[in-house]
């Protein structure tokens, strides 16, 4: 089993910045992409951002130049740094793993998610 825990949303005032840490753990052989995805109420879940192992980057447009993923290959995290962020970025922040798990094949793995509130 595979368990992808989120930590560092919360309450922020436009402008404001927050970074999002995801912890991967469990019975884990590699860990290919992990990314983060949202979803704001009554909307579907949508791609913000994506980084391979080799740490090759992918942004959703409008997440460019203000958010940044990054990723620590010894720690089995990710990271989002979210910088000037706006109302409109509120949502639950979900982290995505594809892991290769021990004795097991490739699978997509998700974590809870991760309040996001973006106040005017």
């Amino acid at each position: 089993q595979v368990q992808l825990v989120e930590s560092g949303g919360g309450l922020v005032q436009a402008g404001g910045s927050l970074r999002l840490s995801c912890v991967a753990s469990g019975s884990i052989f590699r860990i290919n992409a992990m990314g983060w995805y949202r979803q704001a109420p009554g909307k579907q879940r949508e791609l913000v951002a994506v980084i391979t192992s080799g740490g090759r980057s992918n942004y959703a447009d409008s997440m460019k130049g203000r958010f940044t993923i990054s990723r620590d290959n010894a720690k089995n995290t990710v990271y989002l740094q979210m910088n000037s962020l706006k109302p409109e970025d509120t949502a639950v922040y979900y982290c995505n793993a594809d892991v290769s798990a021990i004795g097991s094949s490739r699978f997509d793995y998700w974590g809870q998610g991760t309040q996001v509130t973006v106040s005017s």
